[in-house]
């Protein structure tokens, strides 16, 4: 599913799997109403394999699933996990700068320039807790 939304629809050509999944998290969600297909998916990376903070990426939805508010959820969930289970305080991610807003409300700070990544804008962000 990876591959269909990164490479495919977006239109990036690398290659999506990496030796970070070897050593990731990976939080997915299931619509166990249809065949149990896979309908999003995003992977937690530990501390010191993307950044010295734990991290969150490849945060993905099946097109036909979204606008339900199924990767706030997901965000969330990843969120809950790394601070409660894994006792973390900071988390940083990459994210297309159209999702700036969705970010922020979920309590991270843009903490760099734009830059591109895959040709699409890209901003740092960081999730801290108090």
């Amino acid at each position: 599913m990876r591959a269909e939304v990164f490479v495919v629809e977006q239109d990036c050509p690398y290659q999506d799997m990496d030796d970070k999944d070897k050593s990731a998290y990976h939080l997915f969600l299931e619509d166990e109403e249809n065949n149990s297909i896979v309908v999003a998916v995003l992977r937690i990376l530990p501390e010191n394999v993307s950044y010295e903070d734990m991290a969150i990426g490849r945060v993905i939805v099946k097109k036909s699933y979204r606008g339900q508010g199924i990767s706030k959820i997901m965000m969330k969930k990843a969120i809950d996990f790394i601070v409660n289970d894994l006792d973390k305080k900071r988390i940083k991610l990459s994210g297309q700068a159209y999702l700036t807003k969705f970010y922020e409300d979920l309590g991270f700070r843009r903490v760099s320039e734009v830059y591109l990544e895959d040709v699409i804008d890209h901003y740092e962000f960081l999730y801290e807790v108090e």
